[in-house]
């Protein structure tokens, strides 16, 4: 496929998420990418939600521009043949549990051996020592534990960020990391062992808004003031609901004249730092005013005086919006299996280099004898690795 990455072949052993969007990512830059799966089902997530031809919406966003092999690893001759294609490939993307890819045979050591320049990505709930290696690690276990739970709750009951945003974040991190590994070997380096786990990209991703009252260590030498959180407020309007924040000394004396206040001439709110130790009084006579109106009247008279806001956009609406639209970013369009989807599209522009949304996410085992042949293997050794159950889905 076109793009930065034409020209690098991937091949990633990954189920659930994380692993398999990092490998997605790889294959929107233009890398080539080869998903390994296993005989019974393949890659478990294909099967969640909605789905056509069992191909799951969610899992068709986080796989496409793949091919997919099916390879019984456990097999001795099914373990030659993954070896036979990690030795064609630039990076190998896996998140096998601790300890299976040792009994596998595929683990760091024993493919760079024989591939001292593969990039060896591992990707990992916890990382592969500590008191929660054995534990299962799953976006919502991670929220968890990271803090980003208790940071949606506030002063109420945590609360779980409703989408996979660790699973997101861990394969963008994966992505970036395959991305400065592969400019590392091209400057002499060599290949190396890359190792991200979901705790610690969840943590780096939250700390420095999130974590921002628990950073400051000194407390005698330290100004207290809000967290930013306390001010990523919806509030209701006449007819939906708005987001709006508008505290800083450019920005509130415009939220005043839109609304119509007097708030200015309250001592409690006349400067930033009253603002801010008055912070809960200053919300609530916003969201009051602001609940006087419709959305769209509202963002109007807002944004005609330069106040940063937006209507809260339904989610069966959000491909409508006019910038949406005029920057082209969702797609419409026919994939095999699925029929008319939607989806968005690789989001950055290159200009030598452009990208594209590539392959459908294929089927189980759409490509096993493709890429077999390619690795020199006959149909007539196909077929007997079929009937044999080396390569191949069975039920």
């Amino acid at each position: 496929m076109p793009g930065p990455l034409q020209g690098f072949t991937v091949v990633e052993a990954c189920q659930m998420v994380a692993g398999p969007l990092a490998g997605t990512l790889l294959a929107d830059l233009g890398a080539e990418v080869i998903k390994v799966e296993t005989p019974k089902g393949g890659d478990r997530m294909r099967y969640l939600g909605p789905r056509v031809g069992g191909i799951g919406a969610m899992w068709a966003g986080v796989n496409r521009g793949k091919r997919s092999v099916v390879l019984d690893l456990q097999h001795p001759e099914g373990g030659a043949i993954f070896r036979d294609l990690v030795g064609r490939a630039d990076v190998f993307v896996q998140n096998f549990r601790p300890g299976v890819v040792q009994r596998l045979g595929i683990d760091e050591p024993t493919l760079r051996t024989a591939h001292p320049d593969l990039v060896y990505v591992s990707v990992s709930g916890f990382g592969d020592t500590g008191p929660y290696i054995d534990q299962k690690s799953y976006d919502y276990v991670v929220q968890a534990l990271s803090g980003m739970a208790a940071l949606q709750g506030a002063a109420g009951d945590p609360q779980l960020i409703r989408t996979i945003v660790v699973d997101k974040v861990t394969a963008h991190t994966a992505a970036q990391a395959v991305l400065a590994a592969i400019v590392a070997r091209l400057r002499g380096h060599g290949g190396q062992h890359v190792q991200v786990s979901m705790i610690d990209a969840a943590l780096a991703f939250l700390w420095p808004d999130g974590m921002m009252q628990h950073t400051l260590l000194d407390t005698d030498r330290v100004t207290p003031g809000p967290h930013m959180a306390d001010g990523y407020l919806v509030r209701p309007t006449l007819d939906g609901h708005l987001a709006l924040m508008a505290t800083s000394n450019t920005q509130f004396p415009a939220l005043c004249a839109a609304l119509g206040t007097d708030w200015l001439d309250d001592p409690r709110f006349a400067t930033l730092e009253a603002r801010e130790a008055n912070a809960a009084a200053l919300s609530d006579l916003i969201g009051a005013e602001v609940a006087r109106h419709g959305s769209a009247e509202l963002v109007a008279t807002l944004h005609a005086h330069d106040v940063p806001c937006a209507a809260v956009n339904p989610l069966e609406r959000v491909h409508l919006d006019p910038q949406v639209q005029h920057n082209g970013t969702i797609v419409e369009h026919e994939r095999p299996w699925l029929g008319r989807v939607r989806e968005a599209r690789p989001p950055v522009h290159y200009a030598a280099t452009p990208t594209s949304l590539g392959r459908h996410a294929p089927k189980l085992d759409e490509h096993t004898d493709e890429v077999l042949a390619e690795l020199g293997r006959t149909p007539e050794q196909i077929a007997d690795l079929r009937v044999r159950g080396v390569v191949g889905a069975r039920g």
